[in-house]
């Protein structure tokens, strides 16, 4: 039974209602020594105790999309098969010019949560070594044969750690929130793409590449990004491309978005940070190279000192203390072509939580309509 949907929830709460009715039912009537019966009921308490925390951990989980699968939870699935090392450019020698296309089968989500629309499939990163579903969803305008030639730009969706790659379309409702704002024009139509981020059992993989570990960041600019080109009418260009995340996710977007101007054009980080060891269970940060080197503040301060800043556009937003002040060190070393924007959210508003963020979605897609180009 899937960790995620109305079936395992209905089914820990039946579980807890008999939990419950089982002592007044039960309580006067077990027979047999005082040790027996005590042992009994203690027991009877216990599934209480375990089947309350477990609804508690359902309702909690299906909100936030935390945990996918029970290996997510336990800890027991590894999502990556090889782990070679790519070189600089996250590429191993290879050109993507010279790949041949990977086409995908395409299935209807698997959890309704997600909404309508949304589809997935499962990727064998050919460059990466990783392995994973990746959702899409596509514009209202999409099948429109007014719109039948047309390319569309592209916002790659991350999620936080841990963190489900459904959770921008379950948790935060993006395309349901963003269907009737592109069917009025309100925002520009883009095909939304959430991989797969939780790669590694137990770590969160800070979006890097980590010979004999990971290629997590070949996973998501390379792999992923060349199978929707491949498959679907994406504008191949950085201008068509962007990403978005919130609190890790948002570390990773910044992140990709300054490593890789050649691929992305912009990236929007909610509630994140740029210190990846602010994350205690984070790859990077536990590597003092890697933690240095995966720091957008030290991506955007070294691509300044060899003269070649980014042409990277940022939307950073945070409270105080949460995000708001890395948006800030960020601003303060760009230099054109990079922009920064960088947007304080009241600590009133809610805090470290994807009600904070759902409310952003309008608002930083409309933002993202202005920079991304077909």
């Amino acid at each position: 039974m899937s960790l995620t949907g109305t079936p395992f929830f209905l089914t820990s709460l039946m579980l807890l209602i008999v939990a419950v009715v089982l002592p007044f039912a039960l309580w006067g009537r077990i027979a047999g020594p005082p040790l027996v019966r005590g042992a009994a009921r203690l027991l009877m308490l216990l599934f209480a105790q375990v089947t309350a925390i477990t609804v508690v951990f359902v309702l909690v989980n299906n909100a936030n999309s935390l945990y996918d699968t029970w290996g997510d939870l336990l800890g027991t699935d590894s999502h990556v098969e090889a782990a070679r090392d790519l070189g600089p450019d996250g590429m191993g020698g290879r050109q993507i010019a010279h790949e041949p296309k990977q086409l995908q089968r395409f299935r209807p989500a698997d959890d309704p949560k997600v909404g309508a629309g949304v589809q997935m499939t499962d990727l064998q990163g050919k460059i990466s070594g990783v392995r994973g579903e990746v959702y899409v969803w596509l514009p209202p305008q999409y099948n429109d044969p007014a719109y039948r030639t047309k390319k569309f730009p592209v916002v790659q969706l991350l999620p936080g750690y841990p963190g489900s790659a459904k959770s921008w379309l379950g948790s935060l409702h993006a395309a349901e929130q963003l269907m009737p704002l592109m069917q009025s024009g309100a925002v520009k139509p883009a095909i939304l793409v959430a991989p797969r981020t939780n790669l590694l059992p137990g770590v969160d993989t800070g979006c890097v590449n980590l010979p004999g570990k990971v290629n997590a960041d070949s996973w998501l600019t390379v792999d992923v990004r060349k199978m929707i080109i491949d498959n679907f009418r994406a504008g191949d260009k950085p201008d068509s491309w962007a990403l978005a995340g919130y609190s890790a996710g948002a570390h990773c977007a910044t992140k990709l978005a300054l490593a890789h101007p050649d691929r992305y054009r912009a990236a929007v980080a909610m509630s994140g940070y740029n210190d990846p060891a602010l994350e205690r269970d984070s790859l990077a940060g536990k590597d003092p190279k890697l933690r240095t080197e995966s720091n957008p503040l030290h991506i955007l301060k070294s691509a300044n000192a060899a003269g070649k800043p980014p042409r990277t556009a940022l939307y950073v937003s945070g409270a105080a203390r949460d995000g708001y002040q890395s948006g800030l060190a960020l601003r303060q070393f760009a230099q054109l072509p990079t922009t920064v924007t960088v947007q304080l959210i009241p600590a009133s508003a809610g805090g470290h939580t994807t009600a904070v963020w759902e409310q952003q979605v309008p608002q930083i897609f409309r933002w993202l309509g202005t920079q991304l180009r077909s």
